[in-house]
């Protein structure tokens, strides 16, 4: 498009317009998490030319140069604009329109843009970089009839555009040593993250003085390295106070990470859960050489109310007079191994091994730190190196922590977090600390800590950029994943920064697996290094005493502001998905076994799925070794990522697979079982109708416990699938159908249908059918029950997932599986030409039949997931307007019914469907045995 030229207006992901221009008013299609304003790395969908015969660019300098002056734009050589300062680069080649020009908010696509536009900000303290990077990845466009639908009648609005836009954007954290900083400049460098840079001013004045791109940045090498980035990187750094850092960073997190603060005590992590709207105010205290000690009284308003100079300084600079060690990790790394009755003076040794008890002091209290040396007529050398950094460590850390208690009893404050240098993850550290304030408040108060303590100057200095647009998250709309490479850890061992799959995969491939162990053999950088550049297995002993090297286990944090909770939950408060408690052992190891042993299977079925090529085949290998990875990892610390659950098991093994670019894994499957069970449904059907009302109801729900049996996820049922064909094994499962069932409540679920007696039930106004698998159990099962609601004048929304997760049916396949079923039935034609499901609505029914159909809608929306599980706390926006008039839910399936959600209660009714297809699961969850059935009816809360 020859009016396409540069323009430094179009500076920040093109994402401007909106707000600066109007043209067009582009608006984000909040339908798809991850669809942008304009859309990158697509293909152009159908649309009117831009602005009629006039380019955007023409239009843009109709409405001014947003500050830059004619004497700035300097006629292009070709259609991508140049970066101007620290704005990305945009390529406006063949830009335009979604859609029809009359559309009062239409997108705009940028089909040949770059996929990844990032902002960066530093915190270079004097031992770690720690970076944090925004990054947006878009998905190609598609030009969805049913979203549009879905969007109209639900009302659901594109609401208001923040400060900065950030749909579909991704927080990276990553740390590098401070002695290896040309390291980090050669990563900033090969992802261009320099040029991607936020102004804390406006839009278009994102440059210094001299022209140059700027970078936020604290800490003391902020001041100190800054030459070195204006040599290597041709930007500036913006330095930010570190207070104002380190403050606006925990406040970000603590409100808007779900499982960020957690309490340390006898090696035992718990994650606690922090009420954003009961934050304020709190103790942060910050241990870095020295300590700080912050009153934190909102956003923006804090006091340092207190501190002591005996902090990580200290220890560090004692411990290396008194041992000789050569880093702080080699001093926690002693501390682990030693025995501090040699050197502290306690309690036992000056009452001749008894306890205080008149004051409460146990005979193995610290009296006296290095106490026991003065009566000792020892040198220096006598005592083992171990043992004094073990004291020093107790020492410096019982009194931080009781200083900290005390100002917190000073102010009033109901909590403390604990953060800085000094801690870094380490385990021996966290539980000394925590000692200190149990046995200072008598148990009143505790000590927390933060997952991503390391990283709260970075993300303060990247929220320093005026337009960073985080303030206005909530914590649904947060995903925290964890791939491979920076910073992922697997077992104990660190992944390099990796700018490609291609990368990913080769050092995949380095991985040598021992039994359960995971290691890289040949490490690939000096030993002693973060893991950043290299391998590095520390040498920590023990599952509780760890170095920071095996404990920061800091995800990419995907910001999905689409994502809202389900507003039919009776109290989100207390709203836990997972059923299944895997802080037991016994529990976790089980679990860790079912899914090592499907591994071969499904990568079997990953590889299929894209051809069986040799490139297929090395992305299932990698993507095996990266999930044994992650198992071992998590068998290794439970609670390394977070809180964990079997849905988060689930779901991460999904995220793997796609992380090595396998989209569908059992889409051939899928297919071939749709159409066996499409073949069989009009007789299906046709038996239906020939029953009286109560008979179809209860072979309406037996059909669909029977037809949940079909699941690729179950090793009973794969084994099934080589007995006998999908309607075989269907006709098995039904015939078997014998109440009562393990858990059985459809007679009061049929008296709610059906009324008793002469009293007739109200038809329910709209219900959502949460359904589970493809085949007969989407088709044979949680259809025909659509039907007769929709018989009875029900509104149903099926509900699907937003991706493929083992043969789940997603909401793109839907429409066309209901436009199949609709070719043999007039009730479902006629209800999803009402929910705009079917393109065209002239579509033949072969039984011609007039039964009384009606006008009531058959729609479909997707969930927000892409697991076999769901997390009603983070659903997508379609179905959380979907389900605001919602008065039945109908969860179906192990995985949204069983494995979560089991317990969860709603405001409105609710009936769990599902067969159990695992014995460990029916013995813990319902006392039965494998292949009992659940039908679980719940009256609104």
């Amino acid at each position: 498009m020859a009016g396409l030229k540069e323009d430094p207006i179009l500076g920040i992901d093109g994402i401007t317009i909106k707000e600066e221009l109007e043209i067009g008013k582009p608006e984000i299609d909040k339908s798809r998490e991850d669809h942008p304003v304009l859309q990158t790395g697509g293909a152009v969908i159908k649309g009117e030319p831009l602005i009629n015969n006039r380019s955007v660019i023409d239009k843009v300098r109709e409405e001014g140069s947003c500050g830059q002056g004619e004497r700035d734009m300097v006629p292009p050589t070709s259609n991508s604009i140049h970066r101007s300062g620290s704005r990305p680069q945009l390529d406006l080649s063949k830009a335009a329109i979604e859609g029809t020009f009359e559309e009062r908010d239409p997108t705009i696509l940028l089909p040949n843009q770059s996929d990844d536009i990032s902002h960066l900000a530093l915190d270079i303290g004097g031992s770690l970089i720690k970076l944090v990077y925004f990054s947006r990845h878009q998905d190609r466009p598609t030009n969805d009839k049913r979203k549009k639908t879905v969007k109209e009648r639900f009302g659901i609005s594109n609401g208001n555009r923040r400060s900065y836009p950030i749909l579909g954007g991704r927080l990276h954290f990553v740390k590098f040593e401070t002695s290896k900083i040309n390291e980090c400049l050669d990563f900033i460098s090969s992802k261009q993250l320099h040029c991607g840079g936020m102004d804390s001013h406006s839009w278009h004045s994102e440059t210094s003085p001299n022209g140059n791109a700027v970078i936020k940045a604290t800490g003391g090498g902020a001041y100190k390295f800054a030459d070195l980035f204006k040599e290597r990187l041709g930007v500036s750094l913006d330095k930010e106070d570190e207070m104002d850092c380190l403050v606006a960073g925990a406040n970000f997190l603590l409100k808007a990470i779900r499982h960020e603060a957690f309490t340390h005590m006898e090696g035992r992590k718990e994650f606690v859960q922090i009420d954003q709207n009961d934050l304020f105010p709190y103790l942060l205290v910050n241990i870095g050489s020295g300590v700080s000690m912050i009153k934190v009284d909102g956003d923006g308003k804090f006091e340092r109310v207190s501190g002591t100079n005996v902090g990580g300084g200290t220890y560090w600079g004692l411990g290396r007079l008194l041992t000789k060690c050569k880093s702080f990790d080699e001093l926690l790394e002693l501390s682990q191994r030693g025995d501090n009755r040699t050197i502290d003076m306690l309690v036992g040794d000056i009452y001749g091994g008894m306890d205080y008890s008149k004051i409460g002091l146990s005979a193995s209290t610290i009296a006296s730190s290095f106490g026991k040396t003065i009566s000792e007529k020892k040198e220096l050398t006598d005592y083992r190196p171990e043992d004094i950094s073990l004291s020093l460590l107790r020492m410096i850390s019982y009194n931080i922590g009781q200083i900290s208690y005390l100002n917190a009893l000073r102010f009033g404050l109901k909590r403390i977090f604990f953060g800085g240098f000094f801690i870094r993850g380490h385990a021996y550290t966290m539980d000394t600390i925590s000692f200190a304030v149990h046995f200072w408040s008598k148990g009143e108060a505790q000590a927390m800590f933060l997952r991503h303590e390391g990283f709260l100057g970075a993300l303060g200095a990247f929220m320093s950029y005026e337009k960073h647009g985080l303030d206005d998250l909530m914590v649904h709309q947060l995903v925290e994943r964890f791939p491979m490479g920076a910073p992922y850890i697997g077992g104990k061992i660190h992944g390099p920064p990796l700018g490609n799959l291609n990368e990913k995969i080769s050092w995949m491939e380095k991985f040598v697996q021992k039994g359960t162990e995971i290691t890289a053999p040949v490490p690939m950088a000096p030993p002693g290094t973060t893991g950043l550049g290299g391998f590095e297995v520390p040498s920590s002993k023990g599952c509780t005493l760890r170095s920071d090297a095996s404990a920061l286990n800091v995800g990419v944090l995907h910001l999905v502001p689409t994502l809202e909770v389900f507003p039919q939950l009776a109290d989100p408060k207390m709203y836990e998905p997972n059923t299944i408690d895997l802080s037991d052992h016994n529990e976790l190891e089980y679990w860790f076994t079912v899914l090592s042993e499907h591994l071969s299977d499904l990568v079997d079925k990953a590889v299929a799925s894209e051809g069986g090529t040799d490139d297929a085949k090395r992305r299932g290998d990698a993507f095996a070794r990266a999930f044994s990875a992650h198992l071992a990892r998590l068998m290794e610390e439970p609670a390394a990522y977070g809180k964990l659950g079997l849905a988060n098991l689930l779901e991460l093994r999904e995220e793997c697979l796609r992380e090595f670019q396998f989209v569908d894994a059992y889409r051939s499957i899928k297919q071939r079982e749709n159409e066996a069970s499409l073949a069989v449904l009009p007789d299906l059907l046709a038996e239906l109708d020939s029953m009286t009302e109560e008979t179809r109801l209860l072979t309406l729900i037996e059909g669909v416990l029977a037809a949940n049996i079909f699941d690729w996820g179950s090793r009973a049922c794969v084994e099934l699938y080589h007995k006998g064909t999908i309607i075989e094994i269907y006709r098995m499962s039904r015939n078997k159908m014998q109440r009562p069932w393990r858990v059985d409540d459809f007679d009061v679920f049929k008296e709610r249908m059906l009324g008793s007696g002469d009293k007739k039930p109200r038809p329910h106004k709209r219900a959502l059918l949460f359904v589970d698998n493809s085949g007969a159990d989407v088709v044979l099962g949680m259809l025909p029950l659509a039907r007769e609601l929709l018989q009875r004048g029900t509104e149903v929304v099926l509900v699907a997932n937003s991706l493929p997760a083992l043969n789940d049916v997603t909401a793109m396949e839907l429409p066309d599986i209901v436009a199949e079923a609709a070719k043999h039935c007039d009730i479902l034609r006629r209800a999803a030409e009402a929910g705009g499901l079917l393109v065209d609505a002239m579509i033949n029914t072969s039984d011609g039949s007039k039964e009384n159909s009606s006008s009531v809608p058959l729609m479909v929306v997707e969930n927000g997931c892409g697991s076999p599980c769901i997390d009603l706390r983070q659903v997508s926006s379609e179905l959380a307007a979907a389900a605001k008039d919602a008065d039945l839910i109908i969860l179906e399936g192990m995985g949204r019914a069983l494995h979560t959600n089991f317990n969860a209660r709603f405001k409105c009714e609710a009936l769990k469907l599902a067969m159990v297809k695992n014995q460990r699961l029916a013995e813990k969850l319902i006392k039965g045995n494998i292949y009992d059935c659940v039908c679980r009816y719940e009256p609104a809360s």
